[in-house]
């Protein structure tokens, strides 16, 4: 008799637990709220990735037949500029050889650097951009414009071959053509300009164009200066000044002036070039004429 009841017990224990484990696969976990939480933290910990929408950079003078869509835009200076990295791709892979700088040339205003190279060797576009121009211009020859998302605009001209059209979108180091001699140009080079807006900016005065391809400072003031070329010698690389501070930018505005006194065989080309000043504002500061004579021992007023 005992083994009877024993027995039944058994089977009723057993039937008992299979209930259970129906039951449980029968529980619909989603609704659990560790589970939402776990899903939750699922999403939220990737983090979306910090875009700039390319309809913005060609919100403003998108005009892709002109070179220069600012000409009647008014820059107020100082202006600042900003950079998100600490170093540029080279517009070519190979060493860069300035053969001439930004500054005075022959008479008339070098608005970039020359770069020297062979036809047909290929050329990068410095920053992520888009296209705004890719043709013909005048002087340039076959050229390219981008347009940065910081507002700059680098210009690469005397092309041999378009490897970009309009309206591309271009990542940093991207191919975008051919280097050759198109245009007014002395020998095959690539002449780099960079514009704000339509004003040229020397290109030293933002780029160490050495090995390390490094931007001068995350942050940079423009001042008048470093946009005239007549400020600048195309034979040489102007003193570096960097104005990395809004109170330096307003400090800059301040001219400087130094005194200079006539040597034996001075002229007011020799004192130009010597002092780094055009000859206009030499005889502007000084309201002289530029066939002046000038006396040994004379002070001349140099204005910066």
């Amino acid at each position: 008799m005992k083994i009877i009841i024993y027995c039944f017990l058994l089977i009723v224990c057993s039937l008992s637990v299979q209930a259970q484990k129906d039951t449980y696969l029968k529980i619909d976990i989603s609704e659990f709220n560790f589970i939402k939480a776990i899903d939750s933290l699922k999403t939220s910990g990737v983090k979306e990735k910090d875009t700039i929408v390319p309809a913005a950079i060609k919100a403003e003078y998108w005009d892709n037949t002109v070179y220069n869509p600012y000409k009647n835009v008014d820059i107020k200076f100082p202006l600042q500029l900003k950079f998100k990295d600490s170093t540029y791709h080279p517009p070519i892979n190979i060493k860069k050889v300035i053969t001439s700088r930004y500054g005075w040339r022959r008479g008339r205003a070098h608005k970039g650097i020359d770069i020297d190279l062979v036809t047909g060797d290929s050329l990068y576009t410095m920053f992520d951009g888009i296209v705004r121009m890719s043709r013909y211009s005048s002087g340039h020859g076959r050229t390219i414009v981008v347009r940065h998302f910081n507002g700059l605009e680098t210009v690469y001209a005397h092309l041999s071959k378009y490897g970009v059209k309009e309206n591309d979108t271009l990542t940093k180091g991207q191919y975008i053509g051919k280097g050759g001699v198109s245009g007014n140009a002395r020998g095959s080079h690539l002449h780099l300009v960079v514009n704000y807006k339509g004003i040229s900016i020397n290109p030293e005065y933002l780029f160490d164009f050495n090995d390390q391809n490094t931007i001068r400072a995350h942050e940079l003031w423009i001042t008048k200066k470093w946009t005239r070329p007549m400020f600048h010698s195309s034979k040489k690389q102007s003193e570096l000044d960097l104005i990395i501070s809004e109170e330096g930018a307003i400090f800059s505005l301040v001219k400087q002036k130094s005194i200079y006194v006539v040597k034996s065989g001075d002229t007011l080309s020799r004192i130009s070039k010597r002092n780094n000043v055009s000859i206009t504002t030499l005889c502007r500061t000084n309201t002289i004429r530029r066939n002046a004579v000038l006396k040994i021992g004379q002070h001349i007023v140099i204005e910066k």
